[in-house]
């Protein structure tokens, strides 16, 4: 399989994590990158083994040989850069959320569809054989029927001049962790008799910073009446990236489900045992990246696709309204 070249835009953190290290496992090229300090991104193409650095991430773009985009950026400018490659023609693989609210996915999805390049959201838990495995789970019928759902996402508080604290760029506790735990509940449902939807949602403001959400819960309810609880919060005490499944036979925990390489247990009680399986450390965004090239190359389905990607924002929209708080507004580059 020939393989991805990929431009990334900034020289980001999680870039490392996120692209270079999958890419390096995969085979794929890392093309281009560029920052806003052009030193963070040379020494981030020393480190990582990017061929060239450019002046802009237009640039990076517009390269002939990239035909990828690799959007880490703070979450405001996920939409606003994801419309202008797909505008090149490029595909896209962007850091969640994929935009700043709902109005702002639909228009990525449609730039999409109408450009026809792909749009894969960087919900890369889905891909790991943890959440597999829970799927499984309940699909084999070991569980029993979908009764309830906690997913939950708590994390110490970053720095009080990080951007994940910024309104204008779509910050707050929801848009930062929280959403991985409203997609885990949409992803159930095959088991829940059709997408679940928004009961009632509680949140808290960060202190002097009005609008932005400190932590938000919220409930919800699947058509066959199963439920769904999310518990997010970006002043935890400690780490909590958890995701317990109940049915009517037993229940499946999964301790770290979107960071599996750092606990890649899943806990299953039924009324006959309890059990622990350990499903591998290879990182999930290893599997994520070979879903995206597989689907590029040999038209692969794709689960977290631009529609996937405006639906999980819809729901992230209500959890705002109905805790009283606003969408995030949408940025201008």
């Amino acid at each position: 399989m020939e393989p991805l070249r990929i431009g990334i835009l900034g020289a980001a953190r999680i870039a490392g994590r996120a692209i270079a290290e999958p890419a390096r496992l995969t085979g794929a090229r890392l093309v281009a990158v560029a920052a806003r300090d052009t030193g963070r991104a040379e020494a981030f193409a020393a480190e990582h083994g990017v061929e060239r650095v450019l002046a802009s991430y237009q640039d990076v773009i517009d390269d002939p040989e990239v035909e990828a985009i690799y959007n880490p950026l703070a979450n405001g400018l996920h939409g606003p850069w994801n419309l202008r490659a797909i505008a090149a023609g490029k595909h896209v693989l962007t850091e969640k959320p994929s935009a700043s609210n709902a109005t702002e996915a639909a228009l990525v999805r449609d730039a999409a569809r109408e450009r026809g390049v792909v749009v894969m959201e960087g919900f890369h838990y889905v891909f790991h054989p943890v959440t597999r495995r829970l799927h499984e789970l309940l699909a084999k019928g070991e569980l029993g029927e979908l009764q309830h759902v906690e997913a939950t996402m708590v994390m110490p508080p970053p720095a009080d001049d990080d951007p994940r604290w910024s309104l204008s760029l779509a910050g707050g506790a929801v848009m930062d962790v929280g959403c991985y735990a409203l997609h885990a509940q949409r992803m159930l449902a095959p088991w829940g008799g059709g997408t679940p939807k928004l009961a009632s949602a509680r949140a808290g403001e960060r202190k002097r910073l009005p609008g932005v959400d400190e932590w938000l819960n919220a409930d919800l309810v699947f058509p066959n009446g199963a439920t769904g609880a999310v518990r997010t919060s970006m002043a935890g005490e400690e780490l909590d990236f958890s995701l317990r499944i109940i049915g009517t036979r037993g229940e499946a925990f999964a301790p770290s489900f979107v960071l599996p390489h750092l606990d890649d247990r899943v806990t299953v009680k039924t009324k006959e045992d309890t059990w622990v399986e350990r499903l591998g450390t290879k990182s999930s965004y290893t599997y994520q990246l070979e879903a995206f090239a597989a689907h590029l190359r040999d038209g692969a389905p794709l689960i977290t696709d631009a529609d996937d990607a405006y639906a999980t924002m819809e729901l992230i929209d209500a959890c705002y309204r109905d805790a009283g708080l606003q969408p995030r507004p949408s940025s201008t580059i």
